[in-house]
């Protein structure tokens, strides 16, 4: 792992790429992992985040994210939302582009935070387009109701559902930085969910490196200079080693 702490201490313009592996050390569940969301949330759970259903059937969605998104007051970052803070600090990381959902990158104090599949920190009327932050939709939620604008219109998430397009500011600073980025961390992604997964391209193409930090293989891993398969490990390694 000295190598990357050498990697780290020499980029001029690192950018961090994560995944829902970062969250599940947060004890956040994951999509698709063993216990993730799909795996208990019954044979419908692909209809979770589907536009489709969504307009059809609100409640489903609000039911099955009760204790997924709706109790992330709970929830406390991870060191790898710790770390990626500091390291901002530091002046080494320069910005995260994060696939994830809950937030805690900013609870954790990070600054630049690029979220490519949209947030829940705000809600809107998909009628009049009023807009709900996220505190005053969690307690209705968690009292088991599924929350109406005041015209009687359907609240989303501006989270990105299946069927939707991915923010396209978000999506253009995220390439942008990539582009720019001489180092790359991806952490926690297994790299298959298109566009997110190709914003590594954009760091390769333009003579950027890669260090990859994942629990399963992922199509990129023949490109990255340093595979690691520990998180926790490694996060820990960066805050005794890199101050």
């Amino acid at each position: 792992m000295d190598k990357l702490i050498t990697l780290l201490k020499e980029s001029k313009h690192c950018v961090v790429f994560t995944g829902a592996g970062v969250s599940t050390l947060a004890g956040i569940k994951d999509f698709r992992g063993k216990d993730g969301l799909y795996k208990t949330a019954g044979e419908d759970a692909e209809k979770i985040f589907d536009i489709d259903y969504f307009h059809k059937k609100p409640s489903f969605y609000y039911k099955a994210a009760k204790d997924f998104i709706y109790n992330l007051d709970q929830k406390e970052p991870a060191i790898v939302h710790t770390e990626l803070a500091r390291l901002e600090k530091m002046g080494i990381v320069k910005a995260v582009i994060t696939q994830n959902i809950d937030l805690l990158h900013q609870k954790a104090g990070s600054k630049k935070v690029i979220e490519v599949h949209g947030s829940p920190a705000i809600h809107r009327c998909l009628a009049c387009g009023k807009i709900y932050k996220f505190d005053e939709i969690a307690k209705i939620v968690q009292e088991g109701k599924v929350p109406q604008c005041t015209c009687g219109g359907i609240i989303k998430p501006d989270i990105t559902f299946f069927g939707e397009s991915l923010p396209a500011l978000a999506v253009e600073e995220a390439i942008s930085e990539a582009s720019k980025a001489d180092l790359m961390l991806i952490l926690g992604s297994t790299l298959v969910v298109y566009p997110a997964a190709s914003f590594p391209l954009y760091t390769t193409r333009n003579g950027g490196k890669l260090v990859i930090v994942n629990n399963m293989e992922t199509p990129l891993d023949y490109m990255a200079v340093a595979k690691y398969d520990d998180l926790e490990k490694v996060f820990t390694y960066i805050s005794e080693h890199l101050k």
